[in-house]
């Protein structure tokens, strides 16, 4: 009798193991997700159908050893034959539906480019303890972004870029340990970044342009020695550039355009690493600083539209290379410096100063 028992046992526990499919769990998780969705011209939701959701249904891909739903994977621009077939982008318009919560083992969420979905980001994504990619970009989504998203410690991309976000970014959001791209471009977020921004120290590409977002630029960004590009343009933000973001080890683009930003330009930006710089469109005032040196290395440096004065620094033509320069809409006075690389500029960099002469502007 001992016997029979224990081979009953073995079986049942080989029974349990042989997972076949996904769990009936995830599957009517992914159909409630569904069924706040309408996508009218090209029938990606046709291929969710039968048992198994692991099984050629479009953009979904499971564990190979569990069958627990991995990763939503629904972009509205792509080279899939679905849409080159049809010869348009995506389309949907509906909701995401909180339901998408339940699918407890998600990796990787990408609704992006859909233009018509709207509602809000669910704030129980926040309890999904493997979530490594949350990509939204290019919905129609509002709401504020959910106010403890930095449970996520996963997270390694977060982009919500093109939507209609408001809110401030939460304070939570500088816990996301382990994130490195993050992408708030096009919204309306407001207030001001938060001061523990530089907690995010593996972030390696913040943009955040087009937004509501005042105040100053936190010196604790500096602390980030991973980021390698920074955008905060087409803001409010005002107060001066902190000093210590030339002092960045890899940062190489920083894009300041069009804010209220004020005071002097730092001398450490002249000899960084940063090689696409971009303060246009400020109040930035004071002498461009005369530290050019073989260091300083721009694909393109715009200053213009600021209240720079004085002379442009004879150094400049030391720098191993500038190619696009704009000095344009300030206040200098003096002779354009001579230099080698000086010669493709355009009388465009140089107009609607005070004073300034020679080539390419009139003699001197």
């Amino acid at each position: 009798m001992g016997t029979s028992l224990l081979i009953t046992a073995v079986l049942v526990l080989l029974v349990g193991t042989a997972v076949k499919g996904c769990p009936p769990s995830d599957k009517a998780a992914l159909l409630a997700f569904k069924a706040a969705l309408h996508e009218p011209y090209l029938g990606i939701f046709k291929s969710w159908k039968g048992n198994d959701c692991c099984k050629k249904w479009y953009g979904i891909s499971c564990d190979p050893t569990t069958k627990r739903v991995a990763d939503i994977n629904l972009r509205g621009e792509s080279e899939d034959p679905i849409f080159q077939k049809a010869h348009r982008t995506g389309y949907m318009n509906g909701t995401i539906s909180p339901a998408i919560c339940k699918l407890t083992r998600l990796s990787s969420v990408i609704i992006a480019d859909w233009k018509g979905i709207s509602g809000i980001i669910p704030p129980c994504i926040s309890s999904l303890p493997f979530l490594r990619i949350l990509d939204l970009i290019g919905n129609q989504l509002s709401g504020e972004i959910p106010f403890d998203i930095g449970k996520l410690s996963r997270l390694t991309v977060l982009n919500i870029a093109d939507n209609r976000i408001t809110g401030r970014m939460p304070r939570s959001i500088a816990n996301l340990s382990s994130l490195m791209h993050l992408d708030l471009r096009n919204n309306l977020i407001s207030g001001t970044i938060p001061q523990n921004f530089g907690k995010l120290r593996m972030l390696s590409r913040a943009l955040l342009s087009g937004n509501r977002i005042y105040g100053p630029i936190p010196y604790t960004i500096s602390y980030i020695y991973r980021l390698s590009d920074l955008d905060l343009s087409l803001n409010r933000i005002s107060g001066p550039v902190p000093e210590s973001l030339g002092k960045m080890a890899v940062l190489a683009t920083l894009n300041l355009d069009g804010n209220m930003i004020s005071g002097k330009l730092p001398a450490t930006l002249i000899n960084s690493s940063i090689s696409i710089l971009n303060l246009s469109r400020n109040a930035i005032e004071g002498n461009i600083p005369d530290v050019f040196g073989p260091r300083s290395y721009f694909m393109m440096m715009d200053l213009s539209y600021n209240n720079l004065k004085g002379p442009i620094p004879k150094s400049i033509a030391s720098a191993s290379y500038i190619g696009h320069l704009d000095l344009s809409h300030n206040h200098l006075c003096g002779a354009i410096p001579a230099g080698s690389w000086f010669e493709h500029l355009e009388a465009a960099s140089f107009v609607n100063n005070d004073c300034l002469c020679g080539k390419p502007l009139k003699s001197c």
